[in-house]
């Protein structure tokens, strides 16, 4: 006769052995990291396997803000945004930053109902090698979807007439692109693993999302601000992840050093933006730390 196994005996079977895990765990520290990190990853694409029309939503609007904006300002007068610029190529790179912060932004609401739900409550008692694998996971997939909103964004406005960068050009923007969705996606998360819901969680994205699309240089240029604006969007990091986009849009011969943005108290390169970006990133998975941390009822 077979044996059923009872809780007690699964608990047991799942309880770890603190001498046992040690070794382990400093013998295979990346390689559990590493394990984790996937299987919290593909569970996310099944779930956007399930339900494809979050994909489709998210590469839809980017199209449309392009489309809808370029046409909102398509007789603007010839030079308006400088020599030879239309508001097409101008606002590329606005486009391809603010969606992939959108998306990054959004990147806790998977995280906060499977708090709502107890899932992630079982996944931190969990003998995680890190929990840096919930925030890597979420990362890789949002990476993912924002370097298909960017292919939508980049092939959309070459046909608009907004030029196409080069292999090395293209391989910065999606460069910068990591950059801003890593750290924004970990701010994200952040939030998600401090506010008590999802309600709390979707007012902050309503809040903040529109306002730092217009504090940025996505739509406008820096000198077409009030001077208390161009403060703020000087301290945006979106202002710095659309800068030196939209500097690799407007020359093909770009180096680190060359100058891609102009703020009310100092030149930046665009070795400068890249530091800033980094500085960016490295300052909230800092600041995540202790979030990570706590334990939910």
């Amino acid at each position: 006769m077979t044996q059923l196994t009872t809780p007690s005996k699964i608990q047991a079977t799942l309880a770890p052995n603190p001498e046992t895990n040690t070794k382990i765990d400093n013998s295979n520290f990346l390689g559990n990291f590493i394990q984790e990190t996937l299987a919290l990853t593909k569970r996310l694409f099944i779930q956007l396997q399930r339900r494809p029309s979050s994909l489709m939503a998210g590469v839809v609007q980017p199209f449309m803000w392009l489309i809808l904006f370029g046409a909102l300002f398509s007789k603007a007068p010839q030079g308006l945004f400088g020599n030879d610029l239309s508001y097409a190529k101008f606002l590329a790179p606005g486009i391809i930053v603010f969606t992939a912060f959108s998306g990054a932004l959004n990147a806790g609401l998977p995280v906060m109902f499977d708090r709502e739900f107890g899932f992630l409550n079982r996944l931190l008692v969990a003998p995680l090698a890190s929990r840096y694998s919930i925030v890597a996971a979420s990362t890789i997939y949002i990476i993912a979807l924002a370097f298909v909103q960017t292919a939508v964004i980049v092939g959309a406005s070459a046909f608009l007439d907004a030029g196409l960068p080069g292999i090395a050009g293209l391989s910065a923007i999606a460069f910068i692109v990591l950059l801003i969705v890593l750290g924004v996606t970990a701010l994200s998360l952040g939030l998600a693993f401090a506010l008590s819901g999802h309600i709390e969680l979707l007012a902050v994205i309503f809040v903040t999302n529109l306002p730092l699309l217009f504090a940025s240089t996505a739509l406008a240029p820096l000198d077409f601000m009030a001077g208390w604006l161009q403060v703020i969007a000087s301290l945006n990091p979106l202002t710095y992840a659309i800068e030196p986009i939209r500097y690799l849009y407007l020359h093909s011969d770009w180096t680190l050093g060359s100058i891609v943005m102009h703020t009310p108290w100092i030149d930046v390169s665009f070795a400068g933006v890249i530091l800033v970006l980094l500085a960016f990133d490295a300052l909230i998975l800092f600041a995540i730390q202790p979030l990570l941390r706590r334990r939910f009822a």
